[in-house]
């Protein structure tokens, strides 16, 4: 999955202040219990299957039959019994939460403030707004003790103390800053500062532990350039220095907020004691972020292309229960190897590259490779002047020349070199190295210059640097505890001379936490198949002897090759065994294709498809391909991108893309995999919880409850116009909660608030119209089910928690509003849960030899789950281990519930997320991620196909796939998808 920085340096935290539910109807039934068999269905769900509602216009229709004509049509394919619908139940006109109503609606009451307007802008303020607040402790699953990468940090009685810094003259680097308060302090601790060991944060801030004995102080310090020479003179820089006191932190308030006594924790507190801990490590390796890197803790590994990956450590404090944890996590990350600039450019390109005149490509390659890069000059002795490279030239070095005088008398690069400095340039065919500004930029040859240590690659990385990096960072559970611990004792904590100054203690050992294991949920396949219920072992089941609950009719399809190795043959028997595999789980598959398999060039792919499309629609009359299997090579490019964009936006074609690899080695468990992305890509179901179809969910069977799940992903690294791509999906199946309708949409770069949920637009005709993805989505659960959503509960993906409130206040206002534009006083209360993956903490077995703890791959087992002492310590969140491990260390999804009127327990929305797991709808896995939020992901991730290779960034866009415009917003929207794609999980 896309990965987003973790801003957990600007964490807020707000008033907590209860949120009692209104919600009448609310009733926990018993979740079923695992067993030998499956639960029987209890006596109280008789009731609700006995109560009548407006009965489904397809609840008769047979399974195998395809119900794709409509959209109520194709979502309402169910199991034959349908043991639960309920009567016209109120929907609550005011929603649970008061406090928040006050906070959001009362825009809707004055049109008078910003956030009513369609471009929404960011919160002013956060005292108005308060996050969930723990319900208690869940108590389900069978109890057991993990351990946690968090070191208890011993709370220090000193007052800490906050110091305005200003330099001039200014200056940009943070390590020149740190130099000259090094300076500083080395002159004049034992005087001036009153014996004090100041931390420093490299740009405004000096915190100490007790106050200086001025308030006010300026010094002159006086630095000499290292860079200048060793032997030869050195110039030497002044700077005036002034320390200014700002504040003093409140330790009384972190206690209390640390003792679950206040809900606001005091963020300059926390930010204090995390610098004071990092300042020794800052001295002591490359920071970057809040990781440290050096080549003395692991030895490098070469990734290609001139590439190396560093392994480092991350270290962050945190509020936790059982007070201030350090977290201390393993970490990796692509440095520019150290080398000779000529060394890298062989790598970069091939040993004989440099033995040739470049060619254009190659000359951009090294352009992108080298820019921003800072390399030192190597043909001055010991003089290492540092430069950062702008670009390099168009014309080779033995054509560079440049005045040396001001009769503009010229003089050649290779002539000056040899003359200046008896240096004689051997690769003269090669360009030089521009460095310096463009107005006056310098030119450097190659192989004068060597590219400077700990410089991290921000780039884009190539799947095989990135299959090489992922081997360094994937670590067994085992070995990375343990190497986590050896990174704690080679820290030294209790001998670092900034925790001593500022009273701060770190524990040594790992923290024990109490853990449950939460049972697995039944499973419900087809009652033709000889296993009709299925109980997950260790996060994992198989389709053997099982039929898909809801398998669809596949009569007309095509198949298109773009592989040169694959035969015409081979493609036929892949296509034949794959059609078998898609009968044996329980679909209706025809044999034959409506044409012959059609063979293609992956560089003519629009008109291959377009070729193939119309010669079946000519042979259909009318009708409609229901698919279209496309086998790719296995190195495609663009090719599945451009495939996925012309089929879903141009021509409506469901389609599945098979690669050349799978199609010669055919493994029934991939056939197995692809025929159910097939059958849900067509509408179908694979599987669906046996709680979930006999009434047994709490707070999702009594009343018809949709399940949101929503994502934004940013544009890669280096990627500055391209726009950000939001994405929310939901169900559209009540009481099943299986079937996910998607929308995405384009907005500004980087925005991370979802700007398209709700919004209003002036029209000719009509006036003012509301729509908006949140509005269509609660529609067309409406259409698929008869009935409103009387509950709401949406995983929010990929927030950091710096961007809780923004995210919470902002979103959870346009949920508000797109249910009020569809009728009046429609409030259903809603529960807003993010999900975070981009966390450091890592679960480990209490014991590695007890294989009864542990997955096969070591790892703490699937549905461990943890709401105790490394939890925050009065919100509502909980770490859970949903999935087994197949390699590395299990990262546990952060479940952080922000709000909830719909007055959750913690076991509740805890077995409700981890039973969730078991239905993604791509393999028979539990997942790590709730999958309402992995869909929204994998919808995003499609979506960026859809893009045109110019789309510029003009600002906010909110354009939705299918039917509108992007408004007066300034991005591009994305192509419309074709209605019959739009209709189904073609994400999957």
């Amino acid at each position: 999955m896309p990965i987003r920085q973790m801003k957990e340096s600007s964490e807020q935290h707000f008033v907590i202040k209860p949120q009692n539910s209104m919600n009448p109807l609310q009733k926990n039934p018993k979740t079923a219990q695992n067993g030998k068999g499956p639960p029987a269905q209890e006596a109280q769900n008789t009731k609700l299957h006995n109560q009548s509602s407006p009965p489904s216009k397809n609840r008769g229709r047979r399974r195998g039959r395809v119900g794709r004509k409509s959209d109520q049509g194709d979502t309402l394919m169910r199991p034959s019994s349908r043991p639960c619908t309920v009567a016209n139940k109120p929907v609550l006109a005011e929603p649970a939460g008061a406090v928040v109503a006050a906070a959001i609606n009362s825009c809707v009451d004055n049109g008078s403030s910003s956030l009513c307007e369609v471009n929404m802008g960011f919160p002013s303020s956060s005292k108005s707004l308060s996050f969930a607040p723990r319900p208690g402790f869940g108590q389900l699953g069978t109890k057991c003790i993990v351990k946690a990468n968090h070191f208890f940090a011993e709370l220090p009685d000193k007052d800490l103390n906050q110091y305005d810094v200003t330099i001039t003259p200014e200056v940009a680097s943070r390590n020149m800053n740190r130099a000259i308060m090094a300076e500083l302090v080395k002159l004049y601790k034992d005087s001036d500062l009153g014996m004090r060991l100041p931390a420093y944060d490299g740009r405004k801030s000096l915190y100490t532990a007790g106050e200086l004995p001025f308030a006010w102080k300026e010094f002159t310090i006086k630095l000499i350039d290292e860079e200048d020479g060793v032997n030869g003179p050195k110039r030497e820089r002044e700077y005036k220095v002034v320390i200014k006191f700002v504040a003093r932190a409140n330790l009384h308030h972190l206690g209390q907020f640390l003792a679950g006594k206040r809900a606001d924790g005091p963020q300059e507190a926390l930010q204090i004691l995390d610098i004071v801990l990092r300042e020794l490590s800052v001295k002591r390796y490359c920071p970057v972020g809040r990781s440290f890197f050096s080549p003395a803790i692991r030895k490098p590994q070469r990734l290609g292309d001139g590439l190396e990956a560093w392994c480092g450590f991350y270290q962050s404090i945190r509020p936790t229960q059982m007070g201030l944890s350090l977290n201390i996590d393993m970490a990796s990350a692509a440095f520019i190897e150290a080398l000779p600039v000529i060394e890298f450019v062989a790598q970069l390109l091939g040993k004989d590259a440099i033995s040739r005149p470049l060619s254009d490509s190659d000359r951009v390659k090294i352009k992108k490779a080298l820019r921003g890069v800072k390399v030192e000059v190597t043909h001055r002795g010991t003089v290492r002047r540092k430069y950062r490279v702008s670009g390099i030239t168009s014309q080779p070095t033995r054509e560079l020349a440049f005045p040396v005088d001001d009769n503009s008398t010229m003089k050649s690069v290779v002539e000056y070199f040899q003359e200046m400095y008896d240096f004689i340039i051997q690769y003269t065919h090669l360009p030089c190295l521009q460095v310096g500004n463009q107005k006056k930029a310098n030119y450097l040859p190659m192989e004068a210059c060597k590219i400077v240590e700990g410089q991290r690659y921000t780039k884009r990385l190539s799947e095989k640097q990135i299959t090489a990096l992922l081997k360094v960072t994937c670590q067994r559970p085992r070995d990375r505890e343990n190497d986590i611990l050896q990174t704690v004792h080679h820290n030294a904590y209790d001998q670092d001379p900034y925790a001593n100054e500022f009273g701060i203690k770190i524990s040594e050992n790992l923290a024990s936490v109490e853990a449950r294991v939460l049972p697995a949920p039944w499973l419900k396949y087809h009652e033709t198949g000889k296993e009709k219920d299925c109980l997950p072992q260790v996060g994992q089941w198989n389709m053997m002897n099982k039929k898909m609950i809801n398998g669809m009719n596949v009569s007309r399809w095509a198949c298109i090759n773009f592989s040169r190795s694959v035969q015409d043959s081979v493609a036929r028997g892949f296509c034949n065994e794959l059609g078998q595999m898609c009968q044996v789980s329980g679909m209706e598959f025809n044999t034959e294709p409506v044409i012959p398999i059609y063979c293609a060039r992956p560089d003519q792919v629009e008109r291959a498809l377009k070729q193939v499309y119309h010669s079946c629609m000519n042979k259909l009359r009318g009708k409609e391909l229901e698919l279209l299997l496309a086998i790719l090579p296995d190195n495609n490019g663009s090719l599945y991108g451009d495939l996925k964009r012309i089929c879903e936006t141009e021509l409506g074609l469901i389609s599945q893309c098979c690669l050349t690899k799978h199609v010669f080695k055919i493994s029934k468990q991939y056939l197995a995999n692809v025929s159910l992305k097939i059958n849900v890509k067509m509408g179908g179901r694979n599987t669906v919880l046996l709680d979930a179809i006999s009434c047994r969910i709490p707070l999702v069977s009594d009343i018809p409850t949709i399940i949101f799940g929503a994502d934004v992903t940013h544009p890669e690294n280096g990627e500055d116009s391209s726009p950000s791509i939001a994405a929310v999906v939901a169900s559209q199946d009540w009481p099943e909660v299986t079937k996910y309708a998607g929308l995405v949409c384009a907005q500004a770069h980087r925005q991370e608030l979802i700007q398209d949920l709700y919004k209003t637009w002036h029209d000719p005709a009509r006036g003012t119209v509301s729509g908006g993805m949140i509005r269509d989505l609660l529609v067309s659960f409406r259409k698929a089910t008869g009935q409103k959503p009387q509950r709401i509960i949406f995983y929010r993906d990929g927030v950091s928690e710096g961007q809780f409130y923004q995210v919470l206040l902002f979103e959870l206002d346009a949920i508000r509003k797109a249910c009020a534009s569809l009728e009046p006083n429609y409030q259903p209360p809603v529960t807003f849960i993010v999900v975070q993956k981009r966390h450091h903490t890592r679960l480990f077995a209490n014991n590695h030899r007890d294989r009864s703890s542990t997955d096969k791959s070591g790892n703490i087992l699937p549905g461990t789950v943890v709401d105790s002492k490394i939890c925050h310590p009065a919100e509502f969140d909980f770490y859970l281990c949903s999935h087994a491990g197949i390699q590395g260390t299990s990262r546990p999804a952060h479940y952080h519930v922000l709000w909830d009127e719909n007055n959750f327990t913690a076991d509740g929305i805890q077995s409700l997320t981890n039973n969730l797991c078991y239905t993604y709808a791509r393999c028979t896995r539990s997942v790590s991620v709730v999958p309402p939020a992995y869909y929204a992901h994998l919808a995003a991730f499609r979506a960026r196909f859809y893009m045109e290779p110019d789309m510029q960034e003009n600002g906010c866009a909110a354009g939705r796939k299918g039917t509108r415009a992007a408004g007066d917003s300034g991005v591009r929207p994305l192509p419309a998808l074709k209605e019959n794609v739009k209709r189904v999980m073609f994400y999957c």
